[in-house]
C-alpha cells in the first residue's frame, strides 16, 4: 500500500475539517431546539434581565415601623429615615405581627423595629440597635432601606457624640465628629446601582450557559439520528479527533462571535451601562473565552445520551 505524503494528509485533514464545519452549521440551523439556545435566549434574556435593574436605584420604598420605644430619640431616628429619598414610612404598626401581614400583602417592602430599650440604652451609655427586616425578592428594596437606616444611624451617632463632648463652638463639633475629612467618589458606578456591576457578569454567564445547553442538545440530537446511537457518525471525513473537535468548534464560534458582539457591545449601550473597554479589546478577550466555553461544553456533551 502506497503511503500518503504529508501534503495529502494535511489536505485530507482540512477537507474533513471543513466538511464537519459545514455539516455542523447546517445541523444547527435546522434544529429548532438548538436555535432557541443559540439565538433566542442570548438575544432576549439579556434584555429581560437588564430591564429588571435598569433603574439602578428605587426611591420612596414603602416601609412599616414598629416603635416599641416611642421616645423623642426614636421619633427623630424615624423622621431622618422618612426624610430620605429612599424610604417612605407607610404605616406605624402596633406589633410585629401587623407589620408581617403588611409585608405578606406587599403593601410594604421592609419593617423598621425599634426595641423598647432604645433610648434607655443610649442614656445609660450602652450600645443599642435598630432591627431592619427587608423583602429580599428585590435587592433594590433591601439596598434602599439598609442605606437609609445606615445614614440615619450615622447622623444620630454624630449628634449623641456632640452632646457628650461638651464642645463650645461649631468648629469643635465638626472636628470631634469627623477628625479626618473624606470625600466619597464612586468610580464607574456613580449611582451605586446593581445593574452596573451585576449585568456584565450575567452577560458572560449567558454566553457560557447557552453554549453548554445548545451543544448538549445538539449532541443528544446527533445520537438520536445515528443508527448506532454514537455521537460521531461513521465516514471518511470523521477519521481523526482534531478535525472533529475543531470542525464543530468553528461552527459554534462563527455563530457566537456575532452573538457576543450583540451581548457585550449592543446591550450595554442600550441600557447606558458603563463601558471601559473598547469593542476591539472585548473581542480580543472574548475569542479565547468562547473557545474555552465551547471545549468545555463539547466535553460535557460526551456524557449526554
Amino acid at each position: 500500500m502506497k503511503e500518503r505524503s504529508f501534503s495529502d494528509i494535511i489536505r485530507n485533514g482540512l477537507a474533513g475539517l471543513f466538511h464537519i464545519f459545514a455539516k455542523e452549521l447546517k445541523a444547527t440551523v435546522r434544529d429548532e431546539g438548538v436555535l432557541i439556545f443559540f439565538l433566542l435566549v442570548p438575544l432576549a434574556y439579556p434584555l429581560v434581565y437588564a430591564f429588571i435593574y435598569t433603574n439602578e436605584v428605587v426611591r420612596e420604598v414603602p416601609a412599616a415601623v414598629v416603635d416599641d420605644n416611642n421616645s423623642t430619640l426614636s421619633r427623630k431616628y424615624l423622621r431622618l429615615m422618612d426624610a430620605s429619598a429612599d424610604v417612605q414610612i407607610q404605616s406605624y404598626c402596633a406589633d410585629m405581627e401587623e407589620a408581617k401581614s403588611l409585608m405578606k400583602e406587599k403593601k410594604v417592602y421592609g419593617v423598621i423595629h425599634i426595641p423598647e430599650s432604645f433610648s434607655r440604652d443610649i442614656s445609660q451609655g450602652r450600645q443599642t440597635q435598630v432591627n431592619i427586616y427587608c423583602d429580599m425578592s428585590g435587592m433594590l428594596y433591601y439596598k434602599a432601606i439598609l442605606l437609609s437606616a445606615t445614614n440615619a444611624s450615622l447622623t444620630v451617632n454624630e449628634q449623641i457624640k456632640i452632646q457628650r463632648m461638651g464642645n463650645t463652638t461649631q468648629r469643635q463639633d465638626e472636628v470631634s465628629t469627623a477628625p479626618i475629612e473624606y470625600e466619597d467618589i464612586s468610580l464607574f458606578n456613580p449611582q451605586d446601582g446593581f445593574a452596573s456591576f451585576l449585568i456584565p457578569a450575567v452577560l458572560m454567564l449567558i454566553l457560557q450557559q447557552t453554549l453548554l445547553l445548545g451543544i448538549g442538545m445538539s449532541a443528544g440530537t446527533a445520537r438520536e439520528t445515528n443508527r448506532f446511537k454514537d455521537l460521531v457518525p461513521i465516514g471518511r471525513h470523521y477519521e481523526g479527533t482534531l478535525r472533529i473537535v475543531f470542525g464543530k468548534s468553528m461552527a459554534y464560534l462563527l455563530i457566537y462571535i456575532a452573538i457576543s458582539a450583540y451581548v457585550l457591545c449592543a446591550v450595554p449601550q442600550m441600557f447606558s451601562l458603563v463601558q471601559i473597554a473598547q469593542p476591539s479589546t472585548l473581542m480580543a478577550f472574548i475569542f479565547p473565552y468562547l473557545l474555552a466555553c465551547i471545549f468545555f461544553a463539547m466535553t460535557c456533551s460526551i456524557f449526554i445520551h
